[in-house]
């Protein structure tokens, strides 16, 4: 598998105007949705003209292509910060887990970004839920030459399994903190339930 470096789309340090088109309609696809949003709002959100969102991505569309291939991106940078050999063969997949999960932690608008898609799912275009499923393949391709990946099951099964385990709190822990809330009398803050998502085969 070959991985890119991350998108200056998600690199804060990186304050061009290109990328920082990027950051703004990250932001603000996350939080109203890509139809919803003018070129407009991103042009003044990012502290620039509409004539330049223009001039280096095209139209809206291409510009939300650009900054979902910055979240694979960015998901494929994280993998790959954990690479065969770093940790035993059978702890890979756990610390590769962890190192996505501690990656969404800290980037509020991909999750955002990453719920909406996983509703949206528009016909006639490859969607961001398409591209990691594709990059999970890869993976998955990767640690059986490795022979880390059991090839007991299917490529198919082996990436629903890492969607799942990955994505699966992502888009269910609001709903286990929305009925804690309603129940916060008898459980506490302290107490609020953190959701743990596994596949079994």
């Amino acid at each position: 598998m070959t991985l890119r470096q991350p998108s200056a789309a998600l690199r804060a340090d990186d304050l061009t105007a290109k990328a920082r088109i990027r950051n703004a309609a990250l932001d603000l696809f996350a939080a109203h949705g890509a139809e919803a949003t003018s070129l407009r709002a991103v042009a003044a959100a990012a502290g620039v003209t509409v004539g330049l969102i223009v001039h280096h991505y095209g139209t809206k569309e291409a510009l939300r292509e650009a900054v979902e291939l910055a979240i694979v991106e960015q998901f494929a940078q994280t993998i790959a910060s954990v690479p065969l050999g770093k940790c035993p063969p059978g702890q890979v997949t756990a610390a590769r887990d962890r190192a996505v999960a501690a990656m969404l932690s800290a980037n509020q608008a991909i999750v955002d970004y990453l719920r909406r898609a996983i509703l949206d799912g528009s016909a006639g275009r490859v969607d961001l839920v398409s591209r990691l499923s594709q990059l999970s393949a890869q993976q998955v391709h990767d640690l059986r030459e490795a022979g880390v990946a059991s090839t007991k099951h299917t490529v198919g099964e082996q990436v629903v399994t890492i969607m799942v385990r990955q994505l699966g709190r992502l888009f269910l822990q609001p709903l286990v903190d929305r009925i804690a809330d309603e129940f916060a009398d008898d459980t506490g803050a302290s107490m609020r339930p953190q959701l743990v998502v596994d596949v079994n085969h």
